[in-house]
């Protein structure tokens, strides 16, 4: 009897599982080349990775937990613009010709270190024709469709459907049905008051759909969220498997 092949799990340069899926898919030797060239990095909520306007000298590629891209009213208010996790990268807009950060770019659920590469290493390995240059092109497209249909959700749909994909969303990118989270940070991401986000926190957990507890979420009634969410989770989701990411 044959004996079963085992694939090898790829590590990151410190060793730890890759769980990133832009450089999951690349070729065994185009990663080995790639991981040359990567950074690692420990989470810290809240930390500011990329600043609005100001020159991008790291990309990021999310190996768990959630990263938001927000935007910056006059008044100093924060609306999220994008979410991210391990299906992405942070700074796409260097691969389209823009090094200037595009917004604020925070983590805001933390799971463990995360690897980099300095711009200028990103822009000429993804000059290159070849998988890592092709990987970065699906993630493009599929990023741009994520943005329109967060745009039209924002405009549609209530808060409490908002909510719920948000929270689904983020316990697709850790893996896991408890993760932390601040209220004031959901806020920003549902570009509402934190009193909004108690209140819809505190109905979702009254429904028994999830419990809250010192900035920590669980999902306990994962089946029940899905139908309280609008139907723009399933439409990401399914954007993103299309595209093989």
């Amino acid at each position: 009897m044959a004996t079963p092949t085992v694939r090898s799990i790829r590590l990151l340069p410190d060793g730890t599982p890759l769980h990133n899926r832009l450089l999951a898919a690349l070729p065994a030797v185009a990663y080995a080349h790639v991981q040359k060239h990567l950074h690692m990095h420990t989470g810290v909520i809240g930390r500011t990775l990329q600043e609005h306007g100001t020159p991008v000298t790291d990309v990021y590629f999310p190996n768990g937990g959630v990263f938001s891209v927000t935007n910056e009213m006059r008044n100093g208010t924060l609306v999220e613009v994008a979410t991210v996790g391990i299906e992405g990268m942070l700074g796409i807009g260097v691969f389209l010709g823009d090094r200037s950060g595009a917004g604020r770019t925070f983590q805001q659920v933390p799971d463990g270190p995360f690897p980099s590469m300095t711009v200028r290493r990103f822009v000429k390995e993804s000059a290159t024709p070849g998988p890592f240059h092709d990987v970065l092109a699906l993630y493009a497209q599929a990023n741009l469709l994520q943005i329109m249909q967060g745009t039209a959700c924002n405009a549609l749909h209530d808060v409490k459907q908002r909510c719920c994909r948000w929270l689904l969303q983020t316990q697709d990118r850790v893996g896991s049905t408890e993760f932390l989270l601040k209220h004031e940070f959901l806020a920003i991401m549902l570009g509402v008051q934190r009193p909004t986000v108690t209140l819809v926190i505190g109905t979702l957990q009254d429904a028994g759909l999830i419990a809250s507890r010192y900035g920590r979420i669980r999902v306990l009634k994962r089946r029940m969220l899905e139908h309280a969410s609008c139907e723009c989770y399933s439409v990401i989701r399914a954007h993103f498997q299309r595209l093989g990411l």
